[in-house]
């Protein structure tokens, strides 16, 4: 049996070395076209800003080494131009001399990834404009920083590649702006998610243009100048587009395979191609969203290493079956972790799906333990069947562990009330007694059973002021007088019970504290009293990083970006 792969990383890769230990006698040959073969695409920003000092750790196996261990023929520069499914076999060019060869196959493997997204912009060829996918693009990238040393860079584009890359320029001493086209980085975040990674970039020095869009690059004196729609024009001695990317599927197009979203390659869940004997994987391939059901693209590495693996197995005569990609992800913005998983409450909403949320502000280990920070927790899901749809953590320590647990909790297909149940580790060094995430579970068990009943950001500007509800802070007068919400009247709530006539009866209270913690405690003490109480999601730690976030957003469009 003769297996041809094109593409040889993440899926690739994976596919190959699975192959080899399930079939000692199979021919394989990988054809990549870039110069490289198994590398860590997400390591590339770090090597970048000198986190990683070695281009040689990059690379997770060269060619020589896949050929000692796994007898792969790996040949990199080669690029395969066509298909032809009926004679089984492909067109390959040799990029180093140009000469090109047919090679034939038993079974063909597509992954060819993803390429940059290049949106309708002018000038993208001009000098000192870089796009960040490949090694070689990091390899050009950080020769002109360390050739040029410059002193500042406009980054087009706010998703993970765009933050990290941010980060790692700043951390060389750079002056960094990102130019983002919507009013939040990162897809994967909720708009008021989002805030507290905007407020960390912006207390590191990264300037943001958000919700705005770049239109073109020039050359401008030694640097480039930055065309933004309906803005004053940046400046800066180099730019990166890091926009996104979309599925290189040019080849399967022109073989006839069937695509899908995004011009994707469709596969069912075996990862096979509309044409026998052909599979595809990774960024270039349509996929099943694991908790809406519907098509998606998900590039990232953990699942196209499942899927290299899955065809692996089933060229072998198994029956290996992809569930779906759930969409787990996190990113270092600095000092901060924010993780995610499932789908966001915007995405639910586009879903048609009836979800609601609980924001809490949990430590990452006891109260009493030396060393413990807060982490801000959403965690989404649906009314009525309380079906667990996904959830995003921001924080220090322990973010990572929290939104596995979640991840795995989404996949078993647990409630989002069973998450209470789960049997955590506890020492005071690393969580609570009662985990954040059972913490989460707690709250919407509450919930289902009419036991908290809440209130959100976005229901304050529907809210009445006229008098007809009781607005309540609960917080000490120490902390209401830092900041508070106008119109909101101050009783902390250890002084609650003997101040209960300063409340009028026969109206609800909508209360609030800092984290939503003793205003929940408040609801309890007002509802034996006769009151119907609701609690705000969040608190007003979250009210107040939200709130300042939106507020410098509509003033970084009355001047180009935050001041």
């Amino acid at each position: 049996m003769k297996v041809v792969i094109v593409g040889g990383v993440a899926a690739g890769a994976s596919a190959a070395t699975r192959l080899r230990r399930l079939n000692e006698k199979a021919e394989i040959v990988v054809f990549e076209r870039s110069g490289y073969v198994s590398y860590a695409n997400c390591g590339l920003p770090y090597y970048i800003g000198d986190v990683i000092t070695n281009s040689a750790n990059l690379t997770l196996q060269t060619p020589k080494s896949f050929y000692n261990r796994f007898r792969v023929d790996v040949k990199v520069h080669h690029e395969v131009i066509a298909i032809n499914p009926k004679k089984k076999t492909v067109i390959v060019k040799n990029l180093e001399n140009g000469t090109e060869f047919e090679e034939d196959y038993d079974k063909l493997i597509l992954t060819p990834g993803a390429k940059p997204a290049m949106p309708r912009i002018f000038g993208m060829d001009t000098e000192n404009v870089f796009v960040l996918r490949t090694v070689e693009d990091t390899f050009r990238i950080k020769e002109y920083v360390n050739e040029n040393k410059p002193e500042s860079v406009v980054i087009a584009g706010g998703g993970f590649i765009g933050i990290e890359v941010a980060e790692n320029l700043k951390e060389l001493g750079m002056d960094v702006t990102i130019v983002q086209l919507f009013k939040h980085l990162t897809g994967n975040f909720d708009p008021d998610m989002a805030s507290m990674i905007h407020s960390e970039m912006r207390k590191h020095g990264i300037k943001l243009a958000l919700g705005q869009a770049v239109e073109g690059f020039e050359k401008h004196k030694e640097g480039v100048k930055i065309s933004i729609k309906d803005q004053e024009p940046l400046y800066a001695d180099m730019a990166i587009l890091a926009v996104g990317v979309s599925p290189d599927t040019v080849l399967a197009k022109e073989a006839g395979l069937e695509l899908g979203v995004g011009g994707s390659i469709v596969v069912n869940d075996r990862m096979e191609t509309s044409i026998p004997d052909i599979y595809a994987a990774g960024d270039a391939v349509q996929v099943k969203h694991y908790v809406t059901g519907k098509k998606a693209l998900i590039s990232l590495a953990g699942p196209a290493n499942k899927q290299g693996r899955i065809i692996a197995d089933n060229i072998c005569g198994g029956d290996s079956r992809y569930p779906g990609s759930q969409g787990s992800s996190i990113l270092k913005v600095f000092n901060l972790t924010a993780a995610s998983t499932g789908i966001n409450e915007m995405e639910a909403k586009s879903a048609g799906l009836d979800a609601d949320k609980v924001i809490l502000s949990p430590m990452s280990n006891s109260s009493y333990y030396p060393g413990g920070k807060i982490m801000t927790m959403k965690v989404v899901f649906e009314k009525e069947t309380y079906r667990l749809l996904g959830a995003q953590i921001i924080g220090y320590e322990g973010v990572d562990k929290r939104i596995d647990v979640i991840a795995t909790a989404i996949c078993g297909k647990l409630k989002a009330t069973q998450l209470k149940d789960l049997d955590l580790a506890y020492a005071p060094p690393y969580s609570s007694a009662k985990d954040p995430v059972n913490m989460a579970g707690f709250m919407i068990e509450n919930i289902s059973k009419g036991i908290l009943k809440q209130w959100h950001l976005t229901d304050l500007e529907s809210l009445p002021f006229d008098g007809s509800v009781n607005l309540l802070d609960t917080r000490t007068s120490k902390e209401y007088s830092a900041g508070h919400i106008e119109g909101f009247k101050n009783i902390p709530v250890d002084e609650l019970r003997e101040r209960m006539d300063e409340i009028e009866k026969g109206k609800p209270v909508y209360v609030i504290c800092q984290t939503g913690e003793r205003s929940y405690i408040a609801c309890r003490i007002l509802e034996s009293y006769g009151f119907e109480a609701y609690n705000l999601s969040g608190g007003y730690r979250f009210y107040s990083v939200v709130t300042k976030d939106q507020t410098l957003i509509e003033k970084s469009h009355a001047c180009g970006m935050d001041k």
